[in-house]
């Protein structure tokens, strides 16, 4: 590549509070428009804030799981600019002095981990929400989201591609839901991300000049504008063009990008102290107190799964996309002491099974414990691998156990020696043909008999005594032949 792409990412969290950043007022989502207002959020004369203290220790997790720096004095800023959905002609955040600064998140990419600087997260209200109706040509503004209470959170320009920035947006989410802070949902625009992008020659370490694409609202849709605004600024460099500083937003539809506005500079919102709030104070005892109660995070659940459980990377994240997975995984290798086989159940069977149907894992009709006992089954050779996929079919249609299933089927393994090399010497009988193969030298042909041994006994056969046995009556039969 002749040039290098650098991206950072903003990103807003929506917090899962009761009330808002500032009043009383619900801060719940899919109220009827204008539902959720008062004095606050509407801006009224002589109404004053008073912060949310649940949405403070929730900065302050989130600053702990991203091994952010505490800042111990903080305060709020009043950014100004006037949007029909911004009733007091500003809005409440943080600017010279947020809560969280110069942390880091580990980012696993194509194989590789690295840490990606985070610049700040810091503390501030959501505006209200713009609808514009085109038939009648008029715009309405819903405050019910005004005042809601958000982390931004900035990254260091440390992302070098669109996969990557992807997943660095994903790891950020998973950490979110871990946490409980946020549900993560980009769709309802609890969770949106501006991207910041520039292209420069390889090898060159100054910053080319950047646009900023804003409210993008899908993992796909990041990928997809970063690529585009990548592509658009690297044609303008090689036309001998200049990249604008400005402010654009993606088109979803065409997979492009537009200009909505010259990017503002912080001189344009003219910050200054909030006087209706006081300076935050951090102390240390508030700080280990919510460290104390904090819940295990991703990759701590990652690393777990890796070195005490032995599971494969591949396996570990899957099993730590969701915190539910994760503690679902626990709870079957609690019951079956297999943390492979409960790895496989879980990712592959289960996750199938929901996918088809439709279903999230909370909803799911096979418990933790029914896998674990299905695994226990297996394990005791009570059952085949073929007879426990027969198994649990059924459990996730009926609901039954797996104990249950196998007792009205009768499913049972056969692990007789003289049972199962009687079924064997049946199934090489009525197999001359490939039999004749196998003799002449031929020993690709040696699953076919495995598999017609299975088909004879319905999948009942113990896998590895059938191999032995299979193994010892064919090279008798070469030795007879010789």
């Amino acid at each position: 590549m002749e040039f290098e792409p650098v991206i950072g990412l903003e990103v807003h969290a929506q917090l899962l509070t009761s009330s808002k950043m500032f009043c009383g007022s619900s801060a719940e989502f899919g109220h009827e428009p204008n539902e959720l207002t008062d004095v606050v959020t509407l801006g009224l004369p002589g109404a004053l804030p008073v912060v949310n203290r649940r949405a403070v220790e929730f900065a302050i997790m989130l600053g702990l799981a991203t091994n952010c720096e505490i800042r111990r004095f903080n305060r709020f800023a009043r950014k100004h600019y006037f949007y029909p959905d911004l009733p007091k002609g500003y809005q409440i955040s943080q600017y010279d002095e947020p809560i969280c600064e110069r942390g880091s998140l580990q980012l696993h990419f194509n194989e590789v981990t690295r840490a990606i600087g985070i610049t700040r997260i810091h503390m501030e209200e959501d505006a209200g929400k713009n609808i514009h109706d085109s038939r009648s040509g008029t715009s309405l503004v819903d405050l019910n989201r005004a005042g809601v209470p958000l982390l931004e959170i900035v990254s260091q320009p440390d992302l070098r591609s669109p996969a990557e920035a992807a997943e660095y947006l994903r790891t950020l989410r998973k950490i979110l839901r871990f946490l409980g802070i946020c549900d993560g949902n980009m769709e309802e625009g609890s969770l949106r991300c501006d991207a910041n992008i520039s292209v420069r020659p390889v090898g060159e370490t100054k910053l080319g000049t950047r646009a900023e694409v804003k409210n993008i609202n899908s993992f796909k849709f990041v990928e997809r504008a970063i690529e585009y605004e990548i592509a658009r600024q690297i044609q303008i460099v090689k036309s001998g063009g200049t990249v604008v500083q400005e402010t654009r937003l993606f088109d979803s539809g065409a997979g492009t990008t537009h200009t909505l506005r010259l990017k503002e500079t912080s001189a344009d919102y003219r910050y200054l102290p909030d006087p209706d709030l006081a300076p935050l104070v951090i102390e240390q005892s508030w700080v280990q107190a919510v460290r104390e109660r904090m819940p295990m995070l991703p990759e701590q659940a990652r690393t777990k799964l890796l070195e005490n459980y032995g599971l494969t990377a591949y396996d570990a994240d899957i099993l730590t996309s969701e915190r539910h997975y994760f503690d679902f995984f626990e709870e079957v290798f609690n019951s079956c002491a297999n943390a492979k086989a409960a790895a496989n159940w879980v990712t592959t069977e289960l996750f199938g099974y929901l996918n088809k149907a439709g279903k999230d894992l909370k909803d799911s009709p096979v418990s933790a414990k029914g896998i674990g006992e299905l695994v226990k089954l297996i394990d005791a050779e009570t059952i085949s691998g073929k007879m426990a996929k027969a198994v649990f079919e059924e459990m996730f249609t009926t609901g039954k156990s797996a104990q249950q299933v196998v007792d009205e089927r009768g499913f049972k393994q056969i692990t007789d020696p003289a049972q199962i090399k009687e079924i064997v010497l049946k199934v090489l009988d009525q197999s001359p043909t490939q039999l004749a193969a196998y003799l002449g030298g031929n020993e690709r042909i040696v699953p076919y008999f495995i598999g017609q041994t299975m088909k004879v006994s319905g999948g009942a056969v113990n896998p590895k005594l059938l191999n032995d046995i299979l193994n010892a009556e064919l090279t008798a039969l070469k030795s007879k032949k010789s």
